[in-house]
């Protein structure tokens, strides 16, 4: 049995550890309010769920007016600033670039799917120089909908030509989890990540604690599937 033949990995908190930039950027933007800035552990554990939902967690916190002018607004200003230096502090966890060689390699098709706008997800791949190992990326703004909806998550798999049956999403939130879920897809998810909910609370098939951990998840998973 040949499983997975696609992995979709989530791009901020699974892939990279990208807080330290979305900080700097949002507490820029706060700073420009008159407001109160964050610690990175502050911004950390608001990350997930997109642009939109950072600003609105950030304004929420302070006890700040959040209505939808405002926070579109703020999210504007927040992508002019954060674009050009997405890549500045941004890292690759350790471990993830030789799991996604070795997969690549092995002709696993592998793509990202996060609620980032697509463009600067592109562009922190390509900075973190492994954005062609991936056959597929979907951003936040590819679709007209995003994660927890499974239709991010679809619609990667097919531009992978992968049946869902044989495909798997590699997460570190409840987003991530709720959507593979959705698309009745196996989902494993990183302990080391960005959720607002404990990562052992959350359905997933199994929980990584690192990368070099993540192809014997995956190989249990496989031999799970075996005996069933």
């Amino acid at each position: 049995m040949t499983w997975p033949k696609a992995i979709l990995f989530d791009l901020d908190g699974t892939l990279a550890d990208s807080a330290p930039d979305i900080a700097d950027a949002l507490n820029l933007v706060l700073r420009e309010q008159g407001l109160k800035e964050f610690s990175l552990k502050a911004v950390t554990s608001m990350v997930g769920g997109g642009v939109p939902l950072l600003i609105e967690r950030a304004l929420k916190t302070l006890g700040e007016s959040a209505g939808n002018d405002r926070i579109g607004s703020l999210v504007n200003r927040f992508l002019e600033i954060y674009t050009p230096r997405a890549a500045e502090k941004t890292m690759l966890f350790p471990g993830a670039r030789e799991v996604l060689e070795a997969y690549h390699g092995e002709g696993v098709r592998l793509g990202v799917c996060t609620n980032k706008p697509e463009a600067v997800s592109n562009m922190i791949l390509e900075a973190l120089d492994v954005a062609h190992l991936f056959g597929v990326v979907i951003g936040g703004d590819t679709l007209p909908v995003k994660k927890p909806d499974p239709a991010p998550l679809i619609a990667a798999f097919g531009v992978l030509e992968c049946d869902v049956a044989q495909c798997l999403m590699v997460g570190d939130s409840g987003v991530d989890a709720q959507a593979a879920r959705a698309a009745g897809i196996a989902v494993l998810l990183v302990t080391f990540g960005y959720t607002q909910t404990p990562v052992h609370e959350l359905d997933s098939d199994g929980l990584v604690d690192s990368f070099s951990a993540l192809p014997g998840a995956i190989k249990s998973l496989r031999n799970e599937r075996l005996r069933s």
